[in-house]
């Protein structure tokens, strides 16, 4: 479902993804049942315009290649409202990212991203 004043720009919406209002995706992935809270951003483009890279462990880089290049987000993943993921982010499936979070790099599958950044575990 994408409901009033979102904007989608060379996305890819998997089956049952909700990106209720208010929200950007730009050039991103979204998994089955992914869930956008209202006015989430999903940031595609670098402040420096440069090439995107993604954070890949053990703390390396993977270059893109790309200078617009939003978010992968896994299935069954909640992203609360007013949170911006930075180009590059990846968030495992079954993920939760806090209202008005700011995230960058990767959230591992089944995870909790809590306002001040810590990551937790989910437990159910």
């Amino acid at each position: 479902m994408v409901g009033n004043s979102t904007e989608l720009k060379n996305a890819l919406l998997f089956d049952k993804v909700e990106v209720p209002h208010f929200n950007y995706v730009g050039d991103s992935i979204l998994g089955y049942k992914a869930h956008l809270g209202a006015g989430v951003i999903l940031s595609n483009l670098k402040s420096a315009k440069d090439q995107i890279k993604i954070a890949i462990e053990p703390g390396g880089t993977l270059n893109t290649g790309l200078k617009k290049f939003g978010a992968l987000i896994g299935d069954l993943t909640e992203v609360g409202c007013n949170s911006v993921l930075n180009p590059g982010t990846i968030i495992g499936r079954e993920s939760m990212i806090y209202p008005l979070t700011m995230v960058r790099g990767i959230v591992p599958e089944k995870h909790i991203v809590k306002n001040d950044g810590k990551l937790t575990p989910k437990t159910t």
